[in-house]
């Protein structure tokens, strides 16, 4: 079976980014299974930690979920027209040491969605993202956008998709990306 690692670049226990990558979930395909995780108790990255200390458990967890899959989609918020400090943190410590990015994202086929509150969604984010997983020598699929605004809007306060549009924007973005990682 194929695996997809599902990553949200938020802490929010009300996240819409985890709503949606639970969403997403449910469209897979039959053969592809999208495992959801988080970023949740990574540290502060700390070169002085890393070197006395070694890595922390949260990220040798994350390292050997993102290696175990075939694909990872991240679900990112956008803060300040840009990546959220938490998801880059994170992945300034999956980055290290250097030996292990070709292990983490070498070639590895990630997709990049995101929901916001605002009425751009996460397009600046997701552009922001785009430089960092080239340098880290990532296959960044872009056979598809999904940018869900109004988040707030979009889902229940359950977490649920309520909104029919943007469902069926998200079912063709995961089953773009799901060929993709099945067929790479």
């Amino acid at each position: 079976m194929t695996t997809i690692l599902g990553l949200s670049g938020s802490l929010r226990s009300r996240s819409f980014n985890t709503a949606l990558l639970t969403a997403a979930a449910e469209m897979m395909p039959a053969e592809i299974q999208l495992e959801i995780t988080t970023i949740q108790g990574i540290p502060l990255y700390n070169e002085d930690v890393e070197s006395m200390e070694g890595e922390p458990k949260s990220v040798t967890v994350l390292k050997r979920q993102i290696s175990d899959a075939d694909g990872l989609l991240i679900s990112t918020p956008e803060y300040n027209h840009s990546i959220p400090g938490v998801a880059k943190n994170a992945i300034d410590w999956l980055s290290r040491p250097l030996s292990d990015i070709p292990r983490i994202f070498g070639a590895r086929p990630i997709a990049i969605m995101g929901a916001a509150m605002s009425n751009f969604g996460t397009i600046q984010a997701q552009r922001a993202w785009l430089p960092v997983l080239k340098a880290l020598g990532a296959q960044v699929w872009t056979g598809g956008r999904l940018l869900v605004s109004e988040a707030h809007t979009v889902f229940d306060t359950s977490g649920n998709l309520v909104n029919t549009q943007v469902e069926e924007e998200l079912r063709v973005f995961i089953e773009g990306f799901a060929n993709h990682v099945a067929n790479n």
